[in-house]
């Protein structure tokens, strides 16, 4: 039986989350010009590049949306910047078998919208994201999840199909986020009620608890309406609250100040979408915006000559990579995958493209890491190994066409860059920029030869580095864009994750990443590196590894 316990790490989770103490004594004894600076602290607007695909936490899978409902939802758990798991709506949890998991919930948690947060609110929570009349991009996350089992009201056991050793990790993840139970029950009602189905919310729920055919037809009467409130009105517990939202220009939240913890200094925060990078540059330098995410590298010594801001860099575990459709002919044969991976010459990419920024990768699992190795060696460059290649597979006059989203210059260059090297091998590359809504969904729909993406890894652990890209079971949004369908890779993913033994799951990682390498669904280029800015006025901004923000310490001078 393993036990975790929280309390030893108070100390740090005071500085990380800033919510296990009862503020209301530091409230009491603040001096006047102290509560007016809490309740004046001013609207931080930060420019972005991409605007949130959905405000919905099992809505969409990808990191700009989740920048900015870190703000308003919160999980069970979360990670320091030790990548250890650390407690939030759950103060702590045991593993009580090889499938049995129990969580002791925070007691005193209300949502936004004056409903209480509980175990029932857990079971509505985690039943939805794995409900197909949600079809949620995010469910391989906790697909495993069997039951959720209602103990007490502040107790609720999670039940795996099989052990699955991730499992808090996975529920640190943006799936795991908390929404409030009325709301998911008003957006049921009204799914139900434009469908036009006779079921009542109560009926629907027994339906999918018994699952079947029959559920799966309602499912699908009412899977295009289930979201739409949560989109429109979402509801968590954090720190700060939904405000309004204009889709592709700006979404407002404001402090929340019946918040459980500490609250926040900030009045509020404006993500303000400006997708050209320099656009953004200019937005900080004008002072129009008060930070801006996703400084290009090759903007680095524009900002740190900039003595009015400062510059943010901190090693991520993402992968950034260039992703073959596998379905596709000539794609479906290793031979021309391998070619094209030995036409691309990753040092002189990152070199010229990204500017000495991030680590070179040879796989998908970023330094830190388990399963990660210096000793895997990559396809190297090797252009007439590449011919030699294409010969074999007997490819000539090949025209691909490769997409990429139009919002990220240094994939952009990272394509012309390909369509040029691939050109002396007699093969044409044509580059479509797509915007990044669009590109998700074309992409997860196979409507692409290969494409440029980047994987943030948010668990931090490496069924999430590598399953999700591919493992068959997530072909399409879900994360395997390549359409990469190895049995053998799936049965090392699927046997890893299901291991208690460390070194065990280290050792079948590696052979996966080997496979992967050999294989070449992917060319990997780099373990990125998050470089974001913000004015000398503006203090306490500060990013984690999954480039993510908290907002709590942030305060504008």
């Amino acid at each position: 039986m393993k036990k975790f316990s929280f309390m030893a790490l108070l100390g740090v989770l005071i500085l990380i989350l800033a919510a296990c103490t009862d503020d209301s004594n530091v409230e009491e004894e603040a001096t006047e010009g102290e509560e007016t600076a809490a309740a004046e602290g001013g609207t931080l607007t930060l420019a972005i590049p991409s605007d949130a695909v959905s405000m919905d936490p099992h809505g969409s899978n990808d990191v700009p949306s989740e920048q900015i409902r870190d703000t308003i939802y919160e999980p069970l758990l979360t990670q320091d910047e030790n990548f250890e798991i650390v407690p939030v709506l759950a103060e702590e949890y045991e593993q009580v078998d090889d499938t049995t998991w129990q969580f002791k919930l925070r007691e005193g948690v209300t949502f936004h919208d004056g409903s209480e947060f509980n175990a029932d609110v857990v079971k509505a929570n985690i039943e939805r994201v794995k409900d197909p009349a949600k079809a949620s991009p995010r469910s391989f996350l906790l697909e495993m999840v069997s039951e959720v089992n209602v103990i007490d009201d502040y107790t609720v056991e999670l039940v795996t199909e099989y052990p699955f050793a991730p499992l808090a990790n996975n529920l640190t993840h943006g799936a795991g986020k908390m929404i409030s139970k009325d709301l998911i029950d008003a957006d049921y009602q009204q799914a139900l009620d434009e469908a036009g189905s006779d079921l009542s919310l109560e009926e629907y729920y027994d339906l999918r608890a018994e699952g079947g055919e029959e559920h799966e037809a309602v499912a699908n009467e009412i899977s295009s309406f289930v979201g739409q409130l949560v989109e429109s009105e979402p509801v968590g517990t954090n720190y700060f609250k939904f405000d309004s939202r204009s889709p592709g220009e700006q979404t407002a939240v404001v402090r929340n100040d019946d918040y459980w913890g500490d609250t926040a200094l900030l009045d509020g925060v404006t993500f303000k979408v400006v997708s050209e990078p320099g656009s953004r540059i200019a937005e900080l330098e004008s002072g129009s915006s008060d930070a801006i995410l996703a400084t290009l590298s090759s903007n680095i010594d524009r900002v740190e000559n900039n003595e009015d801001v400062t510059l943010l860099r901190n090693d991520s575990v993402s992968i950034d990579y260039i992703g073959f459709n596998t379905e596709k002919e000539p794609f479906d044969d290793p031979r021309v995958r391998q070619a094209i991976t030995h036409a691309f010459d990753s040092q002189a990419v990152l070199d010229g493209v990204y500017n000495g920024s991030g680590t070179p990768a040879e796989a998908p699992l970023a330094p830190g890491v388990l399963g990660y190795s210096e000793d895997l060696e990559g396809l190297e460059y090797d252009m007439d190994r590449a011919e030699e290649l294409l010969d074999e597979a007997g490819v000539e006059d090949l025209t691909i066409n490769l997409m990429v989203n139009d919002d990220n210059p240094e994939r952009v260059d990272v394509a012309l860059w390909l369509q040029e090297s691939l050109s002396n091998l007699g093969i044409t590359v044509n580059v479509e920029q797509v915007e990044w809504g669009a590109y998700l969904a074309a992409t997860g729909a196979g409507e692409h030869d290969m494409f440029i993406l980047g994987w943030s890894n948010s668990t931090g652990d490496p069924d999430n580095g590598i399953s999700p890209l591919f493992h068959s079971d997530n072909i399409g949004d879900t994360g395997n864009r390549s359409f990469y369908n190895n049995p053998e890779l799936d049965s090392i993913l699927d046997e890893a994750r299901q291991s208690t033994e460390e070194s065990e799951r280290e050792e079948l990682y590696m052979e996966a990443q080997q496979i992967l390498v050999d294989e070449a669904p992917a060319i990997f280029i780099r373990h990125g590196e998050n470089l974001n800015a913000h004015g000398n006025h503006v203090e306490g901004f500060e990013g984690d590894a999954y480039n993510i923000f908290n907002f709590r310490g942030t305060s504008i001078q």
